[in-house]
């Protein structure tokens, strides 16, 4: 006897960040994914936090921008090479004293006292996962001051750091602002923008972002910056949640320094 068929496809297996992240997508993908115009063969994400919306797209090209630097420098780092990387991380993710607030702060001084951009990201990676929340905050000597998490486990994210690896080959990281990214796009292009929250008035130093504050002026005038895409260029914008900008081409040299490798990177695969 047949069977009657299933209609039902599977789902799509979901890929987590290898980053705790306050305010991460990671449960809007599937929405995000039937909003955006399709089509297009580029993201573009001026604020691109933990990359979750990224994993869980699929897109041929990805142009992935934040203003921290830190941030930026861990992703072309795992980019590049992995599995250094994971090795470089195990000996402080699995030492013995690992989840005590002892360790902890003693290994937040060293990423505040370090300059050197491999042991910078190998640290943030273990104050990520060990500090309170996933929270990323910065005072404002620019010192990381999220506090210790006191959490009963941990989970070294092996997995995830491999994946992020294996498709972060289509995307090129910069450490820009929302106008610079904004200025990437072409008609090949979706701009997904997330930016961070309005803050809240509070007394305390534990309010900056990568050393600056995103406030009041900094979403008005990203609003307008979409408002002024869509009335000039004639632009379509998709709302659900969050916003996608698909927006045409304008000026692509504004960065001399990442101009050429962008444009290499932009251009590729089209004829």
């Amino acid at each position: 006897m047949l069977r009657p068929k299933n209609n039902k496809t599977k789902p799509r297996i979901k890929h987590r960040p290898f980053l705790k992240w306050a305010g991460g997508k990671f449960r809007l993908t599937d929405d995000l994914n039937r909003v955006f115009p399709k089509r297009k063969q580029c993201l573009i994400e001026p604020f691109v936090g933990a990359g979750a919306v990224f994993l869980n797209s699929h897109f041929e090209r990805y142009i992935l921008a934040d203003i921290n630097p830190d941030l930026i420098n861990l992703f072309n780092i795992v980019k590049e090479n992995v599995d250094a990387y994971i090795e470089a991380c195990k000996p402080i993710f699995f030492a013995e004293n690992a989840n005590t607030a002892e360790y902890y702060y003693a290994q937040r001084d060293a990423f505040n006292q370090s300059t050197d951009p491999f042991d910078r990201s190998v640290l943030f990676l273990y104050l990520n996962r060990f500090g309170f929340n996933g929270l990323c905050r910065y005072n404002s000597k620019n010192e990381f001051n999220v506090p210790f998490g006191a959490y009963k486990t941990h989970y070294f994210p092996e997995d995830e750091l491999r994946y992020f690896a294996h498709k972060a080959q289509s995307a090129v990281f910069l450490c820009a602002d929302f106008q610079q990214t904004f200025e990437l796009a072409d008609k090949h292009s979706v701009i997904y923008c997330d930016p961070p929250y309005a803050p809240l008035p509070q007394d305390t130093n534990f309010t900056g972002y990568a050393g600056n504050a995103f406030g009041l002026e900094h979403q008005k005038n990203l609003a307008e910056c979409a408002k002024k895409a869509q009335k000039e260029k004639q632009i379509s914008v998709c709302r659900r949640g969050k916003m996608c900008y698909d927006l045409p081409r304008r000026n692509l040299m504004e960065f001399e320094k990442d101009r050429e490798r962008v444009w290499k990177f932009f251009r590729r695969g089209r004829t």
